[in-house]
Order: C-alpha cells, then structure tokens, then sequence
C-alpha cells in the first residue's frame, strides 16, 4: 500500500484544499494518471498517482482543507513497490505540485498511458473554468491533443448551452397552466408586483482562490499597522516620451504601456530607500533588507486578484519589463502561474488606473513593506508659475508598514519616483 502525502512544495505552503477528486474509492488507475485537484493561497496542483494500481481510500471530501504531509489517498499498486521507489515518487509528487498547469494543446507524454474510460483530460484551470460556468466537463469534446479539453472548447460549449438556453426561451408555453399554489400567491401578490422568489438570496460557498484572497487580506491588515500617503504625478512628459519609443516597441511586437516605466523609477527608489524593499520577521523580530527586486503586479483575473512577479526587475530593460508583464498578466488570467512567478514578491504595485480608480488605499501585500496604487491619468486644471494650465495628471497611493517607515521617510520615496517620472531624463541617467 502506499499513503500519498500532500506534498511540501515551499514558499509558505502549509495546508490546500481539495478541489476535485477525479478517480473513485475502487478504480484502478494508471501511474501518472491524474488524480487530485488541490487548491493553493499559491498555485492550483494537478496530483497525479505515483504508480498503477487500485485506489483503496480516499481520506478527504471536495472543500476539504487539507495540511502538508497528510494522507490523501491510499493506492494498493500493481506488483511489489520497493521502499525508497515508493519515497521517489512522493518526491515526483512534490515536483508535480510545484509545476505549472500543461499548455492548453498539450498532450500527455508518450509512455503515459492513456485515460480510462469516461474519465476527460483538462487542466485544472479548465475543470474550474467548466465549474464556473455550470459545465459538464465530461459532455465537453476536446479539441487538444489525445483529446484533451481546452479553454476554448470549455467556453465553445458554454456558449452553445446559453444560446439552446435562449432559443427555447422563445417558444410560448400555450397550454402551460400554473400549479394550484402558484395561482393562489400570483392572485395575492398586489398587480405588478414580483414573486417572492425573485429576491431569494443566493449563497456561494467562499472557497479555492477567492478564500485564500480572504484569508490572505485579513492577516496583512490584522499585522501590519496600515499607513497611506497619497500624491500626484504630472505625467506630460512621461507620455511624450512612451509614445516615442511605440515605434520601437511596434518593431519588436511589444506592447509599451506606462507600467514598465514605473517598475524602474520604483527600483531605484528602493535603491535609496531600502526600508521598501523590506520585511519584517515577527519571530525573530528582525528587518530584513533584500538586496534583490522581484516586484509583483496586481493582476485582475477571474479568479480574483493574483500577483505575478518579475523576478531580478533591477536587471532588465523597459522593453524587457513590458513584455514580461504581458505575458504574466496574460498566464494569471488563464490560470496557468507556475509557483516560482507568484511567489518571492519584495514590493507590489497595483495598477487601478486602466479601469478608471480616481484614488484607493490598497492593502500591503504580506509580508512585503509597502505597495503602491498607481491611478487614472487625467488632463487637470493645475496652477504653474502662477497661471492655470492643463496637465495630464495621476495620483499614486502608497500604504506602508508603520513599524518599518515613518511618514516622512514615505513622503521622501514618493517624491523621488515623481522626480524621476516627470523628468524622463533622470529616469535614464539613473537606470544601471
């Protein structure tokens, strides 16, 4: 028999969730065939059986939460296991954990057995997709390889239920006629009046990605004393100097938002002002100063609010950053992060500004030290040399941890990424 253990995969990972059992108490199952959905604060994990067998117990529910090194399910393998292989494929367990979900085309490696009947290939961010959307996953034809199904077949045969949906919406029931109770309540309800059921509550169980966002929220602001310093940035010369550089850009295929130019002005700040790229060790009760710039980017997906990083930022160009953002932003809203790019974050920045935020206080992003807003660009009446003229303006809200920095030091670090974006110049002259 062999226990497998819901893997340790690092970077503060103590407890999943089960999403999904995909095999039932009794099925035999193949080595590597897929066996678990688990749900992470980090990443979504497909586990897969460490070698061929019958699964003899499964030790969890869906919605259960579950701690590393506990007992997920027992297989009986085919055939005598020794010891140590037993101990190798907990550790390919572990390495599966913290690996990204496979291309949405992909298909399973050539000595990998194919699937049992009934049972569909997809990826985890598919089946929670296909959950989203009230899909049954197993009547959904996959277009991918060896079958498998992807985003696009998920949302293909979402589609078709609404339209089925619509087309039998328009046929008139002429002979329908309403039960007795039905007629008693529609004759006491005052005329034009709705039924009851029309205000009926609805009741979503808070889980997977959205619980771990609670969770997460809840500590950073129940820990850190929260402070927020809010400025303004005259952006004229920045987006002067972006639409200069879109020619180059276009030659390259990158897209050139203004976001690239504010990773930069921020690492240089941090530079100068290495109490923001900080974070404090409650047990230890130490400040630790990190010599590295991985900064993360506040992405809006349909999961919720996920946090890509850009590991070594300090080290790469404008062009460089813009492309990396992309592709993370475009990766976080199709589920496919791998463990490494939302992990090890030493400053955040939260771009509000593309949706239309005017201003917010945003929520450090534990246990880094601080995390700054960056807001709507607007033209704005503004007094210069004492006239009012107009002038393409943003504000930025920085919160910070109160235990780490003073306000004056916060006032400091703003004002120097202001100058450095203002004056496009410095921000070169100062770029390694």
């Amino acid at each position: 028999m062999i226990e497998f253990k819901l893997p340790d995969v690092g970077e503060g990972i103590h407890e999943g969730e089960i999403g999904k059992w995909l095999i039932k108490e009794g099925e035999r199952v193949a080595c590597d065939q897929p066996i678990v959905e688990v749900l992470t604060d980090k990443v979504n994990a497909e586990l897969t059986a460490p070698a061929g067998g019958v699964v003899r117990k499964l030790m969890f529910a869906e919605g259960d939460a579950v701690r590393v090194g506990e007992v997920l399910f027992v297989l009986e393998a085919e055939g005598r296991i020794p010891v140590e292989e037993a101990g190798k494929a907990e550790q390919a367990a572990s390495a599966v954990a913290a690996a990204p979900p496979p291309p949405l085309a992909a298909s399973v490696p050539p000595a990998a057995p194919a699937a049992p009947a009934g049972r569909v290939r997809a990826a985890p961010y598919v089946r929670q997709l296909a959950r989203q959307l009230n899909v049954d996953i197993e009547q959904v034809k996959g277009s991918g390889g060896d079958g498998r199904i992807t985003e696009e077949d998920v949302r293909r045969h979402a589609s078709a239920g609404t339209a089925k949906e619509a087309e039998g919406a328009d046929l008139p029931q002429m002979n329908a006629v309403p039960p007795a109770r039905e007629r008693t309540e529609a004759a006491a309800r005052p005329q034009g009046s709705a039924p009851a059921s029309a205000c009926a509550e609805e009741r979503i169980p808070l889980r997977g990605v959205r619980l771990k966002i609670a969770e997460r929220l809840v500590k950073a602001a129940t820990i850190i004393p929260h402070v927020t310093q809010v400025d303004e940035l005259e952006a004229d010369a920045l987006q002067a100097l972006r639409e200069r550089l879109q020619p180059l850009a276009a030659e390259r295929q990158v897209k050139l938002t203004y976001l690239p130019f504010f990773v930069k002005a921020i690492v240089i700040a941090l530079k100068e002002f290495p109490s923001f790229n900080a974070s404090l060790d409650d047990e230890t009760k130490e400040i630790v100063l990190k010599r590295y710039y991985h900064i993360g980017i506040a992405t809006d997906t349909p999961d919720g609010l996920i946090v890509p990083v850009i590991r070594d930022a300090d080290r790469k160009t404008v062009f460089e950053l813009a492309e990396e953002i992309g592709v993370l932003a475009e990766r976080a809203r199709a589920g496919k992060l791998a463990l490494e790019q939302i992990t090890g974050g030493t400053f955040t920045i939260s771009n509000v500004g593309p949706i239309g935020s005017l201003l917010a206080t945003p929520i450090i992003n534990h246990p880094e030290a601080a995390i700054l807003a960056l807001h709507k660009m607007e033209p704005r009446m503004v007094v210069r040399n004492g006239e009012g003229v107009i002038r393409l303006m943003m504000n930025m809200a920085l919160s910070f941890d109160h235990r780490l920095i003073d306000g004056a030091e916060a006032i400091r670090f703003t004002n120097r990424i202001k100058r450095l974006l203002e004056q496009p110049d410095f921000l070169w002259a100062e770029m390694v």
